[in-house]
């Protein structure tokens, strides 16, 4: 059996920022897993604070997420089925660093700080997030009320949902 050791450099982890800060979507990954199919999908996130990452759920009963926060700061927030915020996590070095998500939950993150930097490990192999399991209660990540959608994440307390300033669905 070959196995080739794969060594992180700092040099590396910070051009990935600095291609999250260029990237149109404000984020970008390394992943460390040589194939989508891998059992176990280990990556390295870098994201900026306008970024949106839409709520979604793994509802496969082996899709739990494990999220470390390296760098940076970020909130994890996870919502009850009608899109109620149900907790909000601080997670920075110096509090709440590391968090799993169960299967099933639904979750989007919140970056709070520039340059931050995260490690997400996750079982395998990789399945695209279906559009059932993207939140129908937020708004799609290239549409037009996504920026009012971030912005109510950034102040949202829990039990309080998102209300669209028209009304309506996002």
């Amino acid at each position: 059996m070959s196995y080739r050791t794969r060594i992180i450099t700092a040099q590396e982890l910070s051009e990935l920022k600095q291609n999250a800060a260029a990237a149109d979507r404000r984020r970008t990954h390394l992943n460390i897993h040589e194939s989508l199919d891998a059992p176990v999908q280990r990556l390295f996130v870098a994201t900026e604070p306008d970024t949106y990452m839409r709520p979604h759920r793994h509802p496969h009963s082996h899709k739990w997420e494990f999220f470390v926060v390296l760098e940076g700061e970020i909130d994890l927030l996870l919502f009850d089925e009608s899109g109620a915020l149900q907790q909000r996590v601080a997670m920075r070095a110096d509090g709440a660093r590391a968090v799993e998500v169960p299967p099933g939950v639904w979750h989007a993150y919140l970056c709070r700080q520039a340059g931050t930097l995260a490690l997400e490990i996750k079982e395998g192999a990789y399945i695209p997030t279906a559009e059932a399991d993207f939140a129908a209660w937020a708004p799609a990540e290239n549409s037009s009320s996504a920026g009012d959608f971030l912005q109510w994440m950034r102040v949202a307390r829990e039990c309080e949902s998102y209300s669209p300033a028209g009304g309506g669905t996002p």
